[in-house]
């Protein structure tokens, strides 16, 4: 399993009607242990998650069945593989 932040900028006249349906889906995927955390940005403008997923191709398969995405409120994603090294939610080395 791999590690990925992907970086959302919205289309913000979409987005409040949608946020309520991303939430749900963000939801289910952080209960199955695939979302670690995710949220939007301070200045409203977009959002940041971090995901866990097999590869590039599993997470795009998963990221692409988000509402926001299906309803055309990303004007821009960016995902890069995350390499965790630090954290508490990291377990402990022995």
């Amino acid at each position: 399993m791999a590690w990925f932040l992907v970086e959302i900028t919205y289309v913000q006249e979409k987005m409040p009607d949608v946020r309520p349906r991303h939430r749900e889906f963000l939801s289910k995927l952080a209960a199955e242990g695939r979302v670690a955390v995710g949220g939007p940005l301070g200045d409203g403008t977009g959002g940041v998650t971090l995901y866990q997923a097999d590869d590039e191709a599993h997470l795009k398969e998963t990221i692409d069945q988000d509402p926001y995405f299906l309803e055309g409120v990303i004007a821009q994603r960016s995902v890069r593989e995350f390499k965790p090294v630090l954290g508490a939610w990291l377990p402990a080395e022995s």
